[in-house]
């Protein structure tokens, strides 16, 4: 025919061999064969014969002459053919006409003719981050079809050698050309996918069904492929629902702040939206957040991500949600970029996420200052499915595993134990537990304790995402239903959370000890968060604290139970700054102080919380505009303080005086015989009341005649007073003008004590008023 054109059509179908998606195999796809019909028998070489491939035309090898009604029916019987010898078939190249562009000629290979086309370009310009397994070997099997001018195909050419071996009928349903999900397998899998069972379940259910895996006719990855494609095109149609609802909320409220990624008219997008109330509960509780994707996994099937945090009663508070239809990294970066404009720019302290590379990578961009740490939970999760061999030949292995992330004290020492572990259980080369360990400075509590997580203990809990929508969000939800389930989600996370404010502003909690301390924490903390305190502050009972080293200005204390010297922490304290740090990192990782510090408080007579260990975050008035000190109003509680502050400052300093006084006998006549003069000296003082005023230990400064404060000392007081004063006349002028002035200070403590106190009752009126609030139309819509 002098009118006709080539076309080469290479790697037609789902995808070619070297390409990089997701879930595909190695191998080329043909569509799923149709039925043909036949117009007559007849033997080799005859014309106008047209085979149908079934019955026992099946046995039938291809052959020069052969002749079929379509080109599909041809491509149906080569691959019924090739089914049955044990390779896989794909279409190589076609030819057009030139008058009409109709394809008039095909040619069908062996999956596994020619080699790959390494394109140079192509590898430079898009990195291949899944490089496939190299299939083609230069296979020289193929069959030629041409179309008649009847309209018929013929045979026009056919090789039946391969130069490679053939795969068993055993294994015949692996190969990409012969796995096809019959009519009565899709309904079977939309019926189980619809009640909320996942690919990996829904393939047992069909091997049992057909007595099989061979006979099912196709692999889990096409299964879970076709379950991605049934949701893809739900989610089409659902999604407009969704911007639906965003736009009628932003109506309603201004404040309610929502984005599309992309075109807003595109059916397809990512979404992102966040309430008024989740944009101010970030304002007061933004400092950790975790971006739970769980959702996405094959236990919900839903591309829904909140991001949520911790409130001051511990629960779950929402700061924002999304859809994800698109989950490629460009995609997270947009989510989180949108997510910072919504929060007004502050990013949090720390993130929780899912371990995922392309979810790390995208927080490293938008959040280079944010600590980021894995889920620990979910890495235990993924190690019993990686290791579950392990798990069943070693009982034990679970409880070591725990032991050595949660329990090690330590870098070095994790790092000892996990070694210790893999060789115990022969796992030196297990791939994923590689994996694990060169992330672990992302989820391994030793590696994470000098950030805040907001987590009350570090080895105590799972260290699960504390989803939000838990209960509410599950494997049958659809984008239909879930804003009801949303709302329902809303109202039942702010009904816990006005139930706790009001137990903890109208309930009082038992007191274990006669601690000035722990009545303080009563009532600073919200209910939760104090038993939390208390318990730390009960558990100091069985520790003791001695101190081991002073530099100077960081006294360092050895803290340990009884008997158990092995296992002690290490608390720095300095006195003068009123500030200590354990080695256990509890307060840095929880915002609470532990037990080691407390036992150090307690052997100084530190009798009150410092404010700076006082998170407001975890106060009752975290969510208040009012900042109160930690028990101002109380004077008594202030002279402790203060008390603590001097006994502290002064016992360090005759440490240190001390010291240097017994080093030599010179030394000590002249220590002894300074202590004799600054004996005298505060008999001295002592008998005029100790008026001279005092801050912290220092010596203020004294009252000129004229009223002036000078800077000198006691000893120079009588040349500050003038020489025409005598000694009598100077002590009456001093006491007179320290009483005014104590009594000044007495007033101001009254006058600043009363205004806290005023503002404290003004606030607590406030957040029971709220309750109050909250009560009346939680019970009006229950009433509707």
């Amino acid at each position: 025919m002098d009118n006709e054109m080539i076309e080469f059509d290479i790697g037609l179908g789902s995808g070619g061999g070297d390409d990089d998606g997701v879930d595909m195999d190695d191998e080329e796809m043909v569509d799923s064969p149709t039925h043909i019909t036949s117009s007559g028998g007849g033997g080799a070489g005859t014309s106008s014969e047209v085979y149908l491939p079934e019955g026992d035309l099946l046995d039938l090898e291809p052959y020069e002459g052969m002749e079929f009604e379509s080109e599909e029916a041809a491509k149906a019987f080569y691959n019924s053919y090739a089914r049955r010898v044990g390779f896989s078939t794909r279409v190589s190249s076609s030819r057009r006409s030139r008058r009409d562009g109709a394809i008039i000629q095909r040619q069908f290979v062996c999956a596994k003719e020619g080699f790959r086309n390494l394109n140079e370009k192509r590898t430079k310009d898009r990195e291949i981050k899944r490089p496939r397994t190299i299939t083609r070997v230069g296979c020289k099997a193929s069959l030629s079809v041409k179309m008649q001018d009847s309209g018929k195909w013929i045979v026009s050419g056919f090789v039946r050698e391969h130069n490679h071996e053939l795969v068993p009928p055993d294994q015949v349903h692996c190969l990409r050309s012969h796995r096809q999900i019959s009519g009565p397998a899709k309904t079977l899998i939309d019926t189980l996918q619809a009640a909320g069972m996942g690919p990996r379940r829904i393939m047992s259910a069909l091997i049992k069904e057909y007595g099989g895996i061979s006979k099912v006719g196709f692999t889990e990855v096409d299964c879970r492929n076709y379950m991605r494609n049934n949701r893809q095109r739900s989610l089409e149609g659902d999604i407009q629902l969704v911007l639906d609802y965003l736009r009628q909320m932003h109506a309603e409220n201004p404040n309610f702040f929502y984005a599309v990624q992309g075109d807003e008219d595109q059916s397809m997008s990512n979404v992102f939206w966040a309430d008024p109330k989740a944009r101010l509960n970030y304002t007061y509780f933004g400092d950790t957040v975790t971006f739970d994707t769980t959702y996405r996994s094959n236990r919900y099937r839903l591309p829904f991500a909140p991001f949520t945090g911790i409130n001051h009663h511990g629960h779950p508070v929402l700061f924002g949600c999304a859809f994800l239809i698109n989950e490629s990294e460009a995609s997270f970066v947009w989510l989180f970029n949108t997510w910072l404009v919504a929060m007004s720019g502050r990013p949090p302290v720390s993130i929780t996420t899912d371990h995922d590379a392309v979810i790390r990578s995208a927080i490293t961009q938008v959040f280079p200052e944010t600590r980021h740490r894995f889920c620990k939970w979910h890495i235990f999760k993924k190690c019993q499915e990686k290791l579950s061999h392990v798990f069943l030949k070693h009982p034990s292995f679970e409880a070591d595993f725990h032991k050595c992330v949660n329990l090690t004290e330590l870098i070095e020492e994790f790092e000892s134990c996990w070694l210790s572990l893999l060789d115990r259980y022969d796992l030196r080369d297990h791939e994923w537990l590689q994996t694990i360990y060169s992330a672990r400075r992302q989820w391994v509590p030793v590696y994470l304790r000098d950030t805040f997580f907001a987590e009350m203990s570090i080895t105590q809990r799972s260290d699960s995402m504390n989803s939000y929508f838990d209960g509410y969000v599950n494997a049958s939800t659809n984008l239909s239903q879930f804003f009801k389930l949303y709302e329902k989600a809303l109202e039942s996370r702010n009904e816990k959370e006005v139930k706790a404010d009001y137990d903890t502003m109208n309930t009082a909690p038992v007191l274990k000890t006669p601690s000035p301390m722990e009545k303080q924490a009563s009532e600073l903390y919200t209910r939760k968060l104090f038993v939390r305190f208390q318990e730390e502050l009960v558990g100091t009972l069985t520790f003791m604290a001695s101190k081991s080293e002073d530099d100077g200005e960081v006294i360092t204390y050895q803290v340990s139970k009884f008997g158990e010297d092995h296992k002690a922490y290490y608390v720095k304290f300095n006195v003068l700054e009123m500030k200590a740090t354990c080695s256990c990192q509890m307060f840095e990782f929880s915002g609470l102080l532990c037990r080691h510090i407390l036992a150090v408080f307690r052997v100084t007579n530190v009798l009150t919380l410092p404010s700076h260990y006082i998170l407001k975050r975890w106060t009752r008035n975290a969510k208040s505009s009012v900042i109160l000190e930690e028990r101002t109003s109380d004077v008594y509680t202030n002279y402790l303080e203060s008390h603590t502050v001097r006994y502290n400052t002064l016992r360090h300093e005759v440490f240190k005086f001390v010291d240097e006084g017994a080093k030599a006998l010179e030394t000590y006549d002249v220590a002894m015989g300074a202590l004799q003069v600054a004996a005298k000296k505060l008999s001295h003082a002592t008998k005029n009341e100790g008026k001279t005023g005092m801050a912290n230990g220092r010596v203020k400064g004294n009252l000129a005649t004229d009223g002036s404060r000078t800077n000198c000392t006691t000893d120079d007081l009588e040349r500050c007073s003038g020489q025409h004063l005598s000694e009598d006349d100077m002590d009456r002028r001093i006491r007179e003008l320290t009483n005014e002035l104590e009594s000044a200070n007495r007033k101001c403590e009254v006058y600043r004590a009363n205004l806290l106190s005023v503002l404290k009752d003004i606030e607590d009126h406030k957040q029971q008023l709220s309750i109050k609030v909250q009560n009346i139309k939680i019970s009006m819509k229950d009433g509707l």
